[in-house]
């Protein structure tokens, strides 16, 4: 389908750039996105880098590509650009005062800090990490669950969400297995797109292997995969979890016969 979108997008630009740039934007937003995930990291820079091309001009839009320009970066093993791409963009657009931001805009801020954090944590920063997350959740406190300002999700939830991830990044498993039960009991966790919720639940399950239970991590595997099947069929990050929890002592035979669904030893 993705060929189609941009060509759609690109069309709408031609005809009409003011009334064309956001779709544009968006398509190589979404463009990137499924690059990255798909582990075309490369390719899904150039789609990040046309995005905030096309975005030029307008600063909501532009911070918005930056989100996807952060993650690519950062997927390419450039997290120190990825943390500096994403501070810019946020502080460019952060209202001087938070009570007066509207929450579109602090939606993006506070998802570009989230993309700042975890960076931080890629570069085992424990510090910048947890601060950029702190300053995240006071702007998601201010949003609330349950929006999709520019398709970000933004929200109390999202960065619970995202302190797990940072914590798995930092080796700490425990309080990313701690800050994924926080976030999975709350009523907004239902409210996330489901290919962000089996994401994290990928994350869960790397957090669940690093003390040795398998059994934990094959529960939250077969959750992501009836939550967005394509997730853990199509990600090499995914298939990579499937295969080191398969290989622990007791795991769950239907994870086992997922393994062997997706052909990996």
């Amino acid at each position: 389908m993705l060929p189609g979108l941009l060509a759609a997008a690109q069309r709408a630009h031609a005809d009409d750039q003011a009334s064309g740039r956001a779709a544009l934007v968006e398509a190589y937003r979404v463009t990137a996105s499924l690059l990255v995930k798909l582990g075309e990291g490369e390719l899904g820079w150039l789609a990040a880098d046309r995005a905030v091309a096309a975005a030029s001009g307008e600063p909501l839009l532009l911070a918005a590509a930056c989100v996807q320009l952060g993650e690519v970066l950062r997927a390419c093993g450039r997290a120190g650009a990825a943390k500096s791409v994403a501070l810019a963009a946020a502080y460019r657009i952060a209202p001087a005062d938070p009570d007066d931001g509207v929450p579109a805009e602090l939606s993006l801020c506070g998802t570009l800090l989230v993309q700042a954090a975890l960076a931080a944590a890629r570069l085992g920063d424990h510090r910048a990490a947890a601060a950029l997350l702190d300053e995240a959740g006071d702007l998601a406190a201010r949003v609330g669950d349950g929006h999709e300002h520019h398709a970000t999700a933004f929200g109390p939830t999202v960065v619970d969400v995202a302190r797990a991830a940072a914590a798995v990044e930092l080796g700490a498993a425990r309080d990313a297995v701690a800050w994924h039960e926080k976030a999975v009991r709350r009523n907004a966790w239902r409210w996330l797109p489901p290919e962000h919720r089996a994401a994290h639940l990928l994350d869960a399950a790397r957090a669940y292997l690093r003390p040795g239970d398998p059994r934990a991590a094959g529960r939250a595997l077969l959750d992501a995969e009836r939550t967005a099947p394509a997730e853990l069929r199509h990600r090499p990050a995914a298939r990579q979890v499937i295969a080191q929890a398969t290989r622990a002592p007791h795991a769950p035979a239907t994870l086992i016969h997922l393994a062997l669904t997706l052909g990996l030893p």
